[in-house]
């Protein structure tokens, strides 16, 4: 009997736990008897600053190459979607299930090209092969249409609705770009923007110049915008550039700071031009 014990104990510990295990922890934490008066205080809105953090930690963690972060820090994020749920089936506003329906209903009505008769267990192994951007151009047309079926009958949706204002400024100034230039309101060539920015730094510097503090942050804003703008045309994502220069900075700035110690010496004893010095060495220690 206590071999069988054994054997039946050893095998329960082995089994993965599933997505109806996450679920049911989730209603236990908020659970009115007997859960976590923690995760019984929390509201939609309260827990929106914990899915932000927890995005950037899964982008972190694959900056980083540290996969088995990468697993861990995916199980939070996933568990920030399940808080979500369990509080809209307290409220009866909806369910986990509704949120898996939504969403691989609007999957199969975006890729018509993959489902063609809208189910998912529909087939179009013999279609003609559409290049990213024939995709992306229908993408586009069909989230248009949704936009449009959201607003009351004879009212057109702006094209730029739906674009979240509570997005990072940067994200949200590439997708409004992104959207404008569907419709063809774009600059055909990156060296035009190039010009732009020259543009916009130079109105800048006239604003620095007559010292308005709001003139300063508008010029300054259209230069940020433009740079955006920059890096779409040379298809690079811009809130990975800055965080990858944000790094850089970093590794360069703590050998400074380490040569200095190294040195007996301080950042608040340094003057700028031997730090200024060290960051050239840093750089050269790069390359």
């Amino acid at each position: 009997m206590a071999i069988f014990y054994e054997f039946n104990r050893a095998t329960f510990m082995s089994a993965q736990y599933q997505l109806d295990d996450l679920l049911y922890l989730m209603s236990r934490l908020r659970d009115p008897n007997g859960g976590c008066p923690w995760d019984q205080a929390q509201t939609f809105n309260s827990i929106v600053p914990y899915t932000i953090e927890e995005v950037y930690e899964v982008a972190d963690a694959i900056e980083q190459t540290d996969f088995a972060h990468v697993k861990e820090e995916l199980g939070d994020l996933l568990f920030q979607v399940v808080f979500y749920a369990q509080m809209g089936k307290e409220q009866d506003l909806f369910e986990f299930g509704d949120i898996i329906h939504t969403l691989v209903s609007k999957l199969i009505r975006r890729h018509p090209h993959v489902f063609p008769d809208g189910t998912l267990s529909s087939r179009n192994d013999y279609h003609q092969a559409l290049s990213e951007g024939q995709v992306k151009g229908r993408w586009e047309a069909i989230k248009q249409q949704e936009r449009d079926s959201k607003e009351p009958s004879k009212v057109k949706a702006s094209l730029l609705a739906d674009i979240p204002r509570a997005l990072p400024a940067i994200q949200r100034a590439e997708k409004l770009q992104k959207r404008a230039s569907s419709v063809g309101f774009d600059w055909p060539e990156a060296s035009q923007v190039l010009d732009k920015i020259e543009e916009e730094i130079a109105e800048l510097r006239e604003a620095m110049q007559a010292g308005n503090p709001t003139n300063i942050e508008d010029e300054l804003g259209d230069v940020m915008f433009a740079m955006v703008n920059l890096a779409r045309h040379v298809k690079v994502k811009p809130e990975m550039a800055i965080r990858s220069t944000n790094i850089k900075f970093e590794r360069r700035f703590n050998y400074v700071e380490q040569t200095l110690l190294e040195q007996g010496s301080s950042l608040q004893q340094a003057d700028l031009d031997t730090m200024e010095a060290l960051w050239v060495a840093a750089k050269q220690f790069e390359k």
